[in-house]
């Protein structure tokens, strides 16, 4: 499928050096767009829509919200999405015009919606009052009974701990078919009313290729082993295909397989998803799972090889909840170490805000995991007013292995895995569609012999010429690719307007990339550009391949255009 292309902001229009407060919003908006990811970008984009509704401009507020809720996201914030979700939904509602035409906007209205509830579940800076109010209006929008609202019924009462609602939901949700939606751009998330018109699975209802693993998580956490792997059946047969999949459904079978008796499989799904989820930022909930089938398998040595790696990525987890199961797993594994004898091993332990980086051993990361895990689950239920999450830690930390040890197969002999499992699936033929990865990106630029460093996050760095190029994957599945390109020639302050002339002129005469003018440090303008390409539906070895090159070869034209600037 070709790639879509993303659409470029106008050029802009240079005049006096102002601030974005003394500029039309719209305009101060752009700008926003362009600030580095963090709080500086959050801050103006609050500002910039609390304006807006001062001064009577919903679309702009509407649009800078819109931008917040996307850089909530990619910087891993998403425990802030609920405020603006409600103010978006609320300026529709009052306006329904404002989406007319837009069905993108529409579109990612009803994701935001969804995952802003789903936030809750990951955080206990959220209120229970706040995620219900937001729940019962999906659910007014969608009706009682559509599949997303019993999905999402269903999960927060299992977080609660209420398992015979969240069983009741459950059978509501695998009941209902997967809803669909139109493309009017309606304030109303309602399904879909024509007939003749394609079904599209509604945002709503989030990934449908992903719902096997979700389903198959709650199934597992209630100790329905084989109930769990028949809900994984479709992405483990490959009817299912998703960005996330198989590896997501392969960490979600680990356990099942592990005991129930399958314990070779278990090894080869370890290995196979693994090799994904070690570096993919938005992978980390996933390495609870992998702890815990190194921990109950009897391969301590590898899981503390494994523990050592990701502990940085503690400092910066996907969410809280995924850090407390992080945590539990880590202590349980360190646990099970020291008791057979391990726990002298050192482990270097980065350094954090005030916690110095140092060399410890087992038993003391085991107890400091442990902690942290108690303290985020007593977090948990003092929100939720129950002791399910406290509990449910309790008991991962009294789990002993359930299976004997068995050698996990060579990580890189594929002549090990058997034909028909899904664990063992080979790499990607040059014309045959794939979820967007890491790996893909690396095998890219190794086609091309060109050198890179990837950074603990997962993005790819190299230099080409007089370019910088950082490649990540962005999205909430990882499916966009992200090429940024920096030049490496950078100019005085006093030439801003020379600079923004320069990128007007590139952004007119040429496609690609997006050029932009950043003030990095007192006196000093950093020229970049950027190229998205949304890959949502699977990229090909061979279209990667064009993809890579035209962002290296056009990344380098612009870098050596800024070094020929006078």
């Amino acid at each position: 499928m070709p790639a879509r292309r993303r659409r470029r902001r106008p050029a802009r229009r240079v005049g006096p050096v102002t601030t974005s407060r003394d500029r039309g919003l719209a305009e101060a908006l752009a700008d926003a767009r362009d600030l580095p990811d963090g709080e500086a970008r959050f801050a103006e984009l609050e500002r910039i829509a609390g304006q807006a509704d001062a001064t009577g401009e919903p679309a702009t507020g509407l649009a800078a919200r819109f931008a917040l809720i996307e850089a909530y996201l990619h910087h891993g914030e998403r425990w802030r999405l609920l405020e603006p979700v409600r103010r978006c939904l609320a300026a529709v509602d009052r306006a329904p015009g404002l989406l007319d035409g837009r069905p993108g906007d529409a579109e990612a209205l009803r994701r935001h919606h969804r995952q802003a509830v789903e936030a809750f579940l990951g955080t206990p800076r959220v209120g229970l009052d706040q995620a219900r109010s937001l729940l019962d209006d999906l659910a007014d929008r969608l009706g009682p009974d559509a599949a997303p609202v019993a999905e999402l019924r269903c999960r927060l009462a299992d977080h609660l701990g209420d398992e015979p609602t969240a069983r009741r939901e459950y059978d509501r949700w695998r009941r209902d078919p997967e809803q669909s939606y139109d493309h009017s751009g309606s304030a109303r998330l309602t399904p879909r009313q024509d007939p003749e018109q394609p079904a599209v699975p509604d945002p709503a209802g989030g990934c449908p290729g992903c719902a096997p693993a979700r389903r198959g998580e709650l199934l597992a956490g209630w100790g329905e082993r084989a109930a769990a792997l028949d809900a994984l059946r479709p992405v483990l047969d490959g009817e299912v295909r998703c960005t996330d999949q198989p590896e997501r459904a392969l960490a979600v079978a680990l356990l099942p397989w592990l005991r129930g008796g399958e314990p070779e499989r278990a090894a080869r799904a370890h290995l196979r998803a693994y090799r994904r989820h070690r570096r993919e930022r938005t992978a980390f909930p996933q390495l609870a799972a992998h702890l815990r089938f190194c921990a109950l398998g009897g391969h301590l040595d590898r899981g503390l090889d494994i523990l050592a790696e990701q502990l940085p990525r503690l400092d910066h987890p996907y969410d809280d909840l995924s850090a407390m199961e992080f945590a539990a797993a880590g202590a349980l594994l360190c646990a099970l170490a020291a008791e057979a004898g391990r726990g002298g091993r050192r482990v270097h332990r980065p350094g954090h805000g005030r916690r110095p980086a140092a060399e410890v051993d087992v038993a003391t990361l085991g107890a400091d995991l442990f902690a942290l895990a108690t303290e985020l689950a007593g977090s948990f239920d003092a929100r939720n007013g129950t002791g399910h999450q406290s509990g449910r830690i309790a008991s991962w930390l009294a789990e002993r292995p359930v299976a004997d040890l068995v050698p996990l197969p060579a990580d890189d002999d594929s002549d090990e895995w058997p034909a028909d499992d899904p664990a063992g699936r080979a790499e990607p033929a040059e014309e045959e569609l794939a979820p967007l990865s890491l790996a893909l990106v690396t095998a890219a630029l190794d086609r091309r012999g060109d050198g890179y460093v990837v950074e603990p996050d997962g993005t790819v760095v190299g230099r080409w010429g007089e370019a910088v190029i950082r490649y990540r994957r962005l999205g909430r599945r990882g499916e966009i690719l992200h090429a940024r390109v920096v030049a490496t020639r950078r100019l005085p302050a006093a030439r801003r307007a020379e600079a923004y002339a320069f990128c007007n002129a590139w952004n007119h005469d040429r496609l690609l990339p997006k050029a932009y003018v950043h003030e990095v440090a007192e006196g000093e303008l950093l020229l970049a550009g950027d190229v998205s390409t949304d890959l949502e539906h699977g990229v090909a070895p061979v279209q990667l391949d064009v993809l890579i090159d035209a962002t290296v070869a056009t990344g380098v034209g612009y870098a050596a255009a800024v070094a020929a600037l006078p």
